[in-house]
């Protein structure tokens, strides 16, 4: 029997040990790959940095590649929604943490299509000593519904309530708290709010920015500064209701859209509107956060891998953060046009385009939007302002390989010639 036990490397990069049980003995080795070369090596710095790297990830936030659901019931566990309205009925996978992973080429071999990204399982082997690692499985690898019920028992078959929900999350192109809540929702799934660490004040500033946009817009299309601001408000809490896509025939049959059609479309504009307030918040930090990463220095000793690579990675990381930047203003721009076009030229045709469009460009700019979120949430995690705090040029180098691994998914051709 051939049991795979990971320990991850922050919430992208992953180590392997694997453990062959024959005959009732234990056979160990590493395959993990020494981060900064190209070469598989089992070392005891390897084993370490794992180790330190899965007990990061347990104690860190969600992000928008990471859903921590055992940081979330560690947290709270004194909320009571929390158990009367569960992320997962499974206890255990309720209690595991999952990830949008970056497929590296060794794992190519697991799945029956290419894919660049997958939807990552892990579940801690002991709650109580990470230093055990956590055993994971990714959703559509081959073997996925054996393996999903040798770890979870029957409660990921086909058609079970937790696979439905699975194959929502895996279906979207971040695991920001935000979106998978809507996701969830549109689609009749209702966990506790605590398991999406979003406040009632994150959900006003959004709202007052979507407002603001959309009045706008509006107001571009209108002569009289009253009607277009009520006409925004109304469009507005439409549109950010619990049931946006009812509600708007008259937009949906003058953009001759089927009812799928349309639903799939508000969705992709909600996403859109969202993503444009996630870049006008993420902006003021940006600038902070890519000087830090330039001039942040290590203390103690550095091993050879970190000191070739650490100077070169800096330079990398802050073109590659730019370029995705840039990326995704670009797609927005994509619905500031459409909408204009149809607010203050009166013509629908690319607002239409738009909507049918948005499913798929909606997981484009998720990608982009979820590399950059996820680079500034966990470096302010890591390194909160105002608090002095050191960190070995070993442990550096795998947070900056995380993100460069992230990055991948934005920008491949900048970053798959990364130096070692």
């Amino acid at each position: 029997m051939i049991e795979w036990i990971l320990s991850a490397n922050l919430e992208g990069s992953f180590q392997f040990q694997l453990i062959m049980r024959q005959t009732g003995r234990s056979i160990h080795g590493d395959r993990g790959r020494s981060a900064g070369s190209n070469e598989y090596a089992g070392s005891k710095t390897v084993k370490e940095r794992t180790v330190r790297s899965l007990v990061a990830l347990e104690e860190s936030a969600s992000t928008a590649r990471v859903l921590n659901l055992a940081a979330t019931l560690r947290n709270a566990m004194d909320d009571p929604s929390l158990k009367a309205r569960p992320f997962f009925e499974n206890r255990i996978l309720n209690a595991s943490i999952i990830v949008k992973h970056r497929i590296r080429p060794h794992e190519l071999e697991l799945f029956s299509k290419p894919r660049a990204t997958a939807t990552k399982i892990m579940a801690p082997i002991d709650g109580a000593d990470l230093k055990l690692g956590a055993r994971f499985v990714m959703v559509g690898q081959r073997d996925f519904d054996e393996t999903a019920e040798e770890m979870f028992g029957e409660g990921l078959r086909s058609g079970r309530r937790d696979r439905q929900v699975l194959e929502l999350i895996d279906e979207i192109p971040s695991l920001d708290p935000f979106l998978l809540r809507e996701n969830l929702k549109r689609n009749g799934f209702e966990p506790a709010r605590g398991y999406f660490a979003i406040s009632d004040a994150d959900v006003e500033r959004m709202y007052a920015f979507v407002r603001a946009q959309v009045t706008a817009l509006v107001n571009l299309s209108s002569e009289k500064a009253g009607d277009s601001s009520q006409a925004a408000s109304r469009l507005v809490d439409k549109l950010l209701s619990n049931s946006p896509d009812e509600g708007f025939g008259p937009l949906k049959d003058g953009l001759r859209l089927n009812d799928k059609d349309y639903a799939d479309g508000v969705f992709g504009w909600r996403g859109f509107l969202y993503y444009k307030w996630v870049l006008d918040e993420l902006t003021p930090q940006l600038g902070t956060v890519l000087e830090e990463v330039a001039t942040i220095r290590p203390r103690g000793l550095s091993s050879p891998d970190s000191s070739n690579y650490l100077p070169k990675a800096r330079r990398r990381l802050e073109a590659a953060i730019s370029q995705a930047v840039y990326g995704v203003n670009r797609m927005l721009a994509v619905y500031d046009n459409a909408y204009a076009s149809l607010t203050q030229d009166g013509q629908p045709t690319a607002f239409r385009d738009f909507l049918l469009a948005a499913p798929d460009m909606f997981m484009s700019l998720g990608e982009q939007s979820g590399a950059v979120q996820h680079i500034l949430s966990f470096w302010r995690y890591r390194f909160p302002l105002g608090r002095r705090v050191t960190v070995s040029p070993d442990e550096l180098m795998d947070i900056f390989l995380d993100f460069e691994d992230g990055l991948l998914c934005v920008n491949p051709d900048e970053t798959s010639n990364q130096a070692a």
